[in-house]
C-alpha cells in the first residue's frame, strides 16, 4: 500500500510540475524567468510587506485563503522549471483553516505549489504545522488545487497580517472599489482670468472602461487643490484619495511617472508646461508605491 501511495503522489507531482511556473514568473510566450528572491522566509515576507503588496496580492487573487501546512514534498530541479538559485520548489498538502476572501468554497484538503528561499545553511525550512495566508487562483477543473499568484504570496499568518488584509479584501469586494487604471487618455491645463489662476483636468483610462479623471485647481496666494472622480460627473469638489485605500493604491502604484505628451492636448506651450507640472504635483502628493515583495504589473 506505500508503494501505491508513492506512485499515486508522484503522477501528481508530475502533473502539477506542468503547471508549476507560477504567473508572475512568466516571461515571453510564456517561458519561464527566474524569480529573484525577495524575503528571506515567509515570516520576514509577512512582517515587511507594505500596503502596496497585500493590495496587488489581493487583487490578483480568487482566493485568500488561512492554511495549515500538513505535509510538503520538495521537487526534484528537473521538475521546476524556472526555478531561482536559492530556492526550493515544493508541493504542500494542507488543512484549510477558513476563507478569508473568495468566491465559493474550498474543500477541507487544498495542494499548491510554492517557491520558498533555503534557509541559512542552504536548507529547505521546515514548514508542517505551519499556519499561512495564501492568495491564489482555483485551478480550473482540479476541486482544491490552488495556483499561487506570485512566488511570494504564501505569507506567515498573524494576527497583525489578517488586521491589515481584512479592510483592503473588504474594499475591493464591496463592488464600490475603484477600478484598475491602465494609463492616461488626455490631459488639458486652462489659464483662468487672473494671474495665477488655472485648472487642468487628466482623464484616466480604466480596464473597464469607467471613466476617472483628475483635478488639479490653482488660485492666486493659495496652495494648490487637486482631487480624483470615479465616475461621468466630473466634481469640483473631489478630494484626493485616502491613504492607504484602494483608491490611493490604484493611483501611486498605476500612474506612470511622467505625463505622456501625446495625451497632453494643450497647443500652447505654457498650457503645457502647466499639464505637465500638475500631473508631477499629483504624483508628489501621492508619494511612492513602495513595494517590498512584490513587482508592479
Amino acid at each position: 500500500m506505500r508503494y501505491l501511495l508513492n506512485e499515486k503522489l508522484i503522477k501528481k507531482l508530475r502533473t502539477l510540475s506542468a503547471l508549476a511556473v507560477l504567473p508572475c514568473a512568466l516571461g515571453v510566450a510564456g517561458a519561464p524567468v527566474a524569480a529573484q528572491p525577495l524575503a528571506s522566509s515567509i515570516d520576514e515576507a509577512s512582517q515587511i510587506a507594505t500596503y502596496a503588496d497585500l493590495a496587488t496580492l489581493s487583487d490578483q487573487s480568487e482566493q485568500v485563503v488561512k492554511v495549515q501546512i500538513r505535509r510538503q514534498t520538495a521537487l526534484k530541479p528537473e521538475r521546476a522549471p524556472g526555478l531561482a538559485p536559492g530556492f526550493a520548489r515544493l508541493y504542500i498538502e494542507a488543512n484549510t483553516i477558513a476563507v478569508i476572501s473568495g468566491k465559493g468554497g474550498l474543500p477541507a484538503d487544498v495542494t499548491y505549489l510554492v517557491d520558498v528561499p533555503l534557509d541559512a545553511k542552504r536548507k529547505v525550512p521546515r514548514l508542517r504545522g505551519r499556519e499561512v495566508v495564501l492568495f491564489a487562483r482555483n485551478v480550473p477543473g482540479r476541486l482544491g488545487e490552488l495556483q499561487l499568484v506570485s512566488e511570494q504570496a504564501q505569507l506567515a499568518f498573524t494576527p497583525q497580517l489578517e488586521a491589515r488584509l481584512r479592510p483592503i479584501l473588504t474594499e475591493l469586494v464591496s463592488g464600490k472599489a475603484p477600478p484598475r487604471i491602465t494609463g492616461i487618455s488626455d490631459a488639458l491645463a486652462v489659464p483662468g482670468t487672473l494671474v495665477g489662476e488655472s485648472e487642468t483636468q487628466i482623464f484616466l483610462a480604466t480596464t473597464n472602461r469607467s471613466p476617472a479623471s483628475l483635478s488639479i485647481l490653482r488660485r492666486p496666494s493659495q496652495r494648490p487643490e487637486w482631487g480624483v472622480s470615479w465616475g461621468e460627473i466630473i466634481d469640483s469638489a473631489a478630494r484626493p484619495p485616502a491613504p492607504e485605500s484602494i483608491g490611493w493604491f490604484r493611483l501611486a502604484c498605476s500612474l506612470p511617472r511622467q505625463l505622456p505628451s501625446n495625451a497632453n492636448l494643450a497647443r500652447d506651450a505654457a498650457a503645457r508646461r502647466l499639464a505637465m507640472a500638475d500631473y508631477g504635483f499629483v504624483l508628489e502628493q501621492l508619494g511612492p508605491c513602495e513595494r517590498r515583495i512584490t513587482r508592479a504589473e
